[in-house]
C-alpha cells in the first residue's frame, strides 16, 4: 500500500464537503417545511476578501466563500471512509 500524498487528501475531503453540501441544497427543495429541512439548511459561512491589487493598468479583486451544512460534513466523513479504501 502506497502513502497518499497530502494535497491529494485535501483535495478528496473537498469534493466531499463540496458533493455533500450540493446535495444538502437539493433536500432543501425535496423536503418539507419543519424542524428537519431547518436542520439540513443550518450552515456556515466562513469567508476572506474581497481583497484588491490594483496595478494602474489593471485591478484585480479576489475573495473567497465557503458556505458547509450538515450534508457537507458527513460528505467530508463518508469521502474519508472510501479514501481509506482508495489506492
Amino acid at each position: 500500500m502506497r502513502k497518499k500524498s497530502v494535497g491529494f487528501i485535501i483535495f478528496i475531503i473537498f469534493i466531499g464537503a463540496l458533493i455533500g453540501s450540493a446535495l444538502g441544497e437539493v433536500l432543501a427543495f425535496i423536503i418539507p417545511a419543519g424542524v428537519v429541512k431547518d436542520f439540513f439548511l443550518k450552515s456556515i459561512t466562513a469567508s476572506i476578501g474581497p481583497g484588491t491589487l490594483d496595478l494602474i493598468l489593471l485591478k484585480f479583486t479576489l475573495g473567497f466563500a465557503i458556505k458547509l451544512n450538515i450534508t457537507g460534513v458527513i460528505g467530508v466523513f463518508i469521502a474519508a471512509y472510501i479514501l481509506r479504501w482508495v489506492d
